[in-house]
């Protein structure tokens, strides 16, 4: 969760610093003080899109400074690491651990993110967020009246898992347009096929084996080049071993120079170890000529000056090469490149079969595979109609409590046909009372209603948010009076349901919420000064937290916009009220009591 939050440069704001904690923060101030810079600021540290317009006026960037704790093993934790960042483990290794996040904008728009101290995309700060933080805000009550909203907000509560149904949905689909356009496409796949086929016969006509162009070039330059290559080796051989036709001839050979040479060196054997040596190594050099002329010898022996073997290799070159030129690819095509083309060839003919045989084998694959589809989307659609009616009875329950008596909310899930998500359309149905029927929340909720609903969902779906901070930007609009007091109470609720280390960070002009809160922030306007300078006449803000008789009094504003004795009388009361109810059930009557109360110092 967050621990504390500094923003510097944005909007009104100079500099400022957010201690946040566990439990319920609420942040308050005059309109136009700042209140929305702050969830401002959080969208912006958490991958939200950097608008230039937002820096400060006089200032170069706008900058937010996060300092979270985290779990060590935590999917953000890994992902931290994972993009080059650090976190701060405790003393001993064990427990949750720090992490610290940075987003700056500057004027002229460039924006930049680093995570755990180490730079990196803004994306990484927008995949934190999924794991870290939850924003609600008036657009989001919009958002709610979306029939896609609706289901999604409907899985949620279920826990649903649509993997196995998105995985079928998506193989059917695959298998139908397959079939599709093998049906639209039938005469020019046929002819493709055709191609193919007729390249495959070719080359299994030809039968060449790996490498066969390389050893069929080497052969026919041995032929064509027969009469010189038998001289050359002659000669050679001659040189080394003597000619055998002229035996006393009188050139001299290798074989008898070193034949001369070992005889002078035999002389003196035994008398120096290294003559010795130099003469063993003479012996061995005269052996390998030895060798080298009889190998002379037998590959003049083997030379075959045949025309018409040549001929027929040529023939042959003749026919691989052609298959090279039609089916080879790259900047050096041989014959490994035509037998890689046979090879994707015949892969690609199983995709080309346009036999009845095969079109009946596509449609029989493609309805098996709806038949999947509708078996999952059944057991889905059973799914959600069982979780509807415990969601419309959580959210009917938590309306009541929130002066909605009368209020009567209902998950509809009806059959459609098969979709990515299922085969469910799912629509909340909103009877503020008895009087009225029951209607889309598009269309039968006000704005203080749909308010009051989209908290209800909220404090139903809690148990089910994976993320350990949920931010309300004046969510609580258009609400008032007890009502208020009960979106107080739910919120504070919300903030201890589930985990101890649940955080809620609401922005109120309400005193009824504040009163609530656990942390008070107060978000206060100021004018710099008069004359000339960068400050001169800019608007500003500072924040504090208050406590005791500072949060007292500013309650008393947000009541009667006053600090009078009387306001500060009915904020002292609002705040034991609060109390209580923390502590346990208000009191019978309490709530209308000092709805009266406040009603009556704003007179």
């Amino acid at each position: 969760m967050l621990e504390e939050l500094r923003i510097r440069g944005l909007g009104v704001i100079d500099d400022a610093t957010l201690p946040l904690g566990p439990g319920l923060t609420v942040v308050t101030g005059e309109t136009g003080a700042g209140k929305t810079m702050v969830v401002s600021g959080l969208l912006l540290l958490f991958g939200g899109r950097g608008d230039a317009a937002r820096v400060r006026t006089g200032a170069e960037q706008a900058c937010v400074d996060g300092r979270l704790e985290l779990a060590a093993r935590s999917a953000a934790a890994t992902r931290v690491r994972d993009a080059g960042g650090e976190v701060d483990a405790p003393d001993g290794g064990s427990g949750p651990v720090g992490l610290t996040l940075r987003r700056t904008v500057s004027a002229a728009g460039r924006s930049r993110a680093h995570v755990g101290g180490a730079p990196a995309p803004v994306a990484v700060l927008g995949e934190l967020a999924e794991h870290l933080l939850a924003v609600h805000g008036q657009s989001d009550q919009l958002r709610l009246a979306r029939p896609a909203q609706q289901r999604a907000m409907l899985d949620r509560f279920a826990g649903t898992d649509l993997g196995a149904y998105a995985a079928a949905y998506a193989a059917w689909r695959a298998a139908a347009a397959e079939l599709d356009e093998r049906r639209a496409r039938l005469g020019e796949l046929r002819r493709e096929a055709d191609l193919l086929q007729h390249g495959l016969a070719e080359i299994a006509a030809a039968e060449p084996l790996p490498g066969e162009d390389v050893d069929l070039t080497a052969a026919a330059s041995r032929l064509a080049h027969a009469d010189a290559l038998r001289i050359a080796a002659h000669e050679a051989h001659d040189a080394l071993l003597g000619s055998a036709d002229d035996p006393l001839g009188d050139a001299a050979d290798v074989t008898s120079l070193l034949g001369g040479a070992r005889r002078s060196l035999d002389q003196q054997a035994g008398a120096d170890p290294e003559l010795d040596r130099l003469a063993a190594r003479l012996t061995e050099i005269a052996a390998l000529v030895a060798d080298l002329g009889s190998d002379l010898g037998a590959y003049e022996a083997g030379l075959d000056a045949d025309p018409q073997r040549l001929e027929q290799l040529e023939a042959r070159r003749a026919v691989l090469a052609g298959l090279v030129r039609k089916y080879a690819d790259g900047p050096a095509p041989d014959l490994d490149g035509v037998a890689t083309w046979a090879t994707a060839a015949a892969e690609r003919l199983k995709d080309l079969d346009v036999s009845d045989e095969a079109l009946a084998a596509l449609a029989a694959h493609r309805d098996q595979s709806r038949s999947e589809v509708i078996r999952l989307a059944e057991k889905l659609s059973q799914l959600r109609r069982d979780a509807a009616a415990r969601l419309g009875s959580a959210v009917t329950a938590e309306l009541h409590g929130l002066a909605m008596p009368g209020a009567t909310c209902t998950v509809e899930v009806r059959s459609r046909e098969p979709g990515p998500d299922g085969a469910d359309e799912v629509e909340v149905l909103l009877q503020p009372h008895a009087d009225v029927p029951a209607l889309p929340l598009a269309r039968g909720a006000s704005g203080g209603e749909l308010s009051r609903v989209m908290l209800a969902i909220e404090v139903s779906l809690a148990g089910t948010d994976p993320v350990p901070t949920m931010v309300f930007d004046e969510v609580d609009a258009g609400v008032g009076g007890r009502a208020a007091l009960e979106v107080g109470r739910r919120l504070a609720r919300l903030a201890g349901s589930g985990s101890a280390a649940r955080q809620v960070v609401v922005v109120t002009h309400l005193a009824q919420v504040a009163a609530f809160a656990d942390t008070h922030i107060v978000v206060d306007k100021r004018t710099g000064r008069a004359g000339a300078g960068p400050d001169a006449g800019v608007t500003a803000s500072d924040v504090r937290v208050v406590v005791g008789e500072e949060r007292q009094a500013e309650l008393a504003r947000m009541l009667a916009g006053t600090d009078s004795p009387t306001a500060l009388e009915h904020a002292a009361e609002l705040l034991a009220d609060a109390a209580r109810s923390a502590a346990g059930p208000p009191p019978r009557g309490a709530a209308e009591q000092t709805t009266r109360k406040a009603a009556k110092t704003r007179r």
